[in-house]
């Protein structure tokens, strides 16, 4: 699984209890729909001028049938809505149930939109997986980043990875039915007692699902979790084989385990060149055949060996873009170093990073990008020998929130951001030097300030508390340093927070004008976020938003983008904004 859920996963997670959610009583539309006997979709937009809204539809009503069958997730809204006529059951805003036809012009849209895909419950992993992320996450995460889904439905529609293993025989006929395709699956070893050691007991139940699938013509994408000395080596050869053997996998996805310190049982990944590159030499010969025999290199290695096994030289071992085509293993930490690179060097041709560091120039600014420490080896070597050198210069933080190998930017936590932030502006030594007369700070002009700060800080876990990772399973969706991926955290996409726009920027928060840092020299810094550290509700993994690490972090900072082409942008609006 990806590293954010979508509201599907976040709703399973949280409860359900009026008194827990702070209502005392539900609507009545609510209520009838909690006591229906199957799923309903919430209604929470209607197209003007369309069928929903001739009828008559408002957003809080549910919709319970289409023709008579039950709706379970937005599969079912797709598939039994497929006529130009059609008889919905719903529920009003009243709590009354009832029937109604519609009708539609030949591709005119219903014109409804539902509360997230899925309109009954998320279906729940039932194995117990070595490696799982989930269960090396701290004490005290919200409910949604342990919630262990595997839902061949957010598989087919989010991308997320299922192990089979809990498809009953009217799921599979319903996959096959409904042409739920393609669907990625975690494959992990062919060899039966192997991936019953890795996984659980119920291993052998979701590989003769797998192969029942596969023989009704489901196409799959599969993904292998590798671990030292587990399922590598001989073992890796023999699972590839397998997958060969089977046209209808598309492809396989290989991420390298990924451990935090929050447990006692893993300690070892590939992270040293040599055990990287000894990875990227086994599939090889793979790659080798199925570019010559099926045009694809069909067997792909994360973008994590690669770091690992060439550092700073990465760029120029990583695969041609080609190999990726479509990039449709992206989400895995697959393929997105390549595109970075490809993207950085685009910006340097056309000029775009020259005039973002003309911009920085002109306000005598130095942008200071955090990124964690799986993308530092390489970014630093290029930003050094592009136009952006000495403006555009990276924050590495260390994830000391997760700790174990995890380090890629998309799993950074605020409190370990925060204090970066503020070591780098110099707001310790300036803290220190002011302890004394602290209280007499408070009650002046900027009290309000430093109460904020140290509210904020104090939410959030101490630095001291380790050092992680949240790398090897399903993590870093979407920006460039992701470092693997697989059977990840929470759920699959995080839409609409690539925008600055999309964050809190309150009258609480600090104001540019109140505090910018500087270096010596007198050269200022702009504080740059990328928006994949933040979840759909505009918070970090530990809870925190932007307000809370400004002023934790006693700084003003920004909400960018992860690519080249849209954070260079910004950074010059940002610039030009500066006084």
């Amino acid at each position: 699984m990806a590293t954010y859920p979508g509201k599907d996963i976040e709703r399973e997670a949280s409860c359900t209890s009026c008194v827990a959610c702070g209502q005392t009583t539900l609507a009545p539309a609510e209520a009838a729909a909690a006591a229906w006997e199957g799923p309903a979709a919430r209604i929470v937009a209607v197209e003007p001028e369309s069928p929903a809204d001739d009828a008559g539809f408002t957003p809080g009503c549910y919709l319970t049938t289409v023709d008579g069958e039950p709706l379970r997730d937005i599969i079912d809204w797709r598939w039994l809505a497929a006529d130009d006529v059609i008889c919905v059951g719903y529920i009003d805003l009243d709590g009354e149930a009832g029937e109604v036809e519609l009708e539609r012009e030949p591709g005119e849209r219903w014109g409804f939109e539902f509360d997230g895909v899925l309109f009954d419950s998320v279906k729940l992993c039932r194995n117990a997986c070595v490696f799982c992320f989930m269960r090396q996450l701290p004490d005290g995460v919200r409910p949604s980043l342990v919630l262990r889904d595997d839902d061949f439905r957010l598989s087919f529609l989010s991308g997320t990875f299922v192990t089979l293993t809990n498809l009953k025989p009217e799921d599979e006929a319903r996959i096959i039915e409904q042409r739920i395709s393609p669907l990625r699956v975690s494959l992990h070893a062919s060899e039966p007692e192997l991936r019953r050691r890795m996984i659980g007991k119920h291993a052998a139940h979701g590989l003769a699902a797998l192969d029942r699938l596969l023989a009704a013509g489901i196409e799959a994408h599969a993904q292998i979790v590798l671990m030292p000395g587990v399922n590598d080596g001989e073992a890796l050869r023999e699972t590839l084989e397998w997958a060969w053997e089977r046209p209808g996998i598309n492809g396989v996805g290989i991420v390298p385990l990924g451990f935090t310190k929050h447990q006692t049982a893993l300690h070892e990944s590939f992270t040293t060149p040599k055990a990287a590159r000894g990875v990227i030499d086994v599939i090889a010969p793979f790659q080798q055949r199925a570019r010559a025999e099926r045009g694809t290199p069909w067997v792909f290695a994360a973008d994590e060996f690669y770091v690992n096994a060439f550092g700073a030289a990465t760029p120029a071992h990583i695969p041609p873009a080609s190999d990726y085509g479509d990039y449709d293993m992206f989400e895995d930490g697959i393929g997105i170093v390549r595109s970075y690179v490809d993207e950085f060097e685009e910006v340097c041709e056309n000029g775009l990073a020259a005039r973002a560091a003309e911009a920085l120039a002109a306000r005598n600014l130095t942008a200071r990008y955090i990124i964690g420490e799986a993308m530092q080896p390489f970014l630093d070597a290029m930003i050094a020998n592009s136009p952006l050198a000495g403006r555009l210069v990276p924050l590495t933080v260390r994830n000391d929130y997760f700790g174990g190998n995890v380090n890629v930017t998309g799993l950074l936590t605020a409190s370990d951001i925060a204090p970066a932030i503020r070591k780098e502006s110099g707001r310790n030594q300036a803290s220190s030097e002011e302890e004394g007369s602290a209280s007499s700070r408070e009650q002046g002009s900027d009290g309000g300030r430093s109460n904020r700060a140290s509210s904020a800080a104090a939410q959030a876990p101490s630095e001291e508390e380790g050092n992680s990772t949240i790398v090897g399973q399903g993590a870093d969706a979407r920006c460039s340093d992701r470092a693997s991926s697989a059977d990840g955290i929470e759920g699959a996409t995080r839409r609409g927070v690539n925008s600055p726009d999309a964050f809190d920027t309150s009258e609480d928060c600090l104001s540019e004008s109140e505090y910018r840092a500087s270096v010596p020299g007198g050269t200022r810094q702009l504080f740059l976020l990328p928006s994949v550290i933040f979840n759909d509700n505009g918070v970090t993994l530990d809870d925190m938003t932007v307000q809370d690490i400004e002023n934790a972090a006693g700084a003003p900072v920004s909400v960018v983008s992860c690519n080249p082409c849209d954070y260079l942008p910004e950074i010059i609006k940002l610039a030009q904004d500066e006084p």
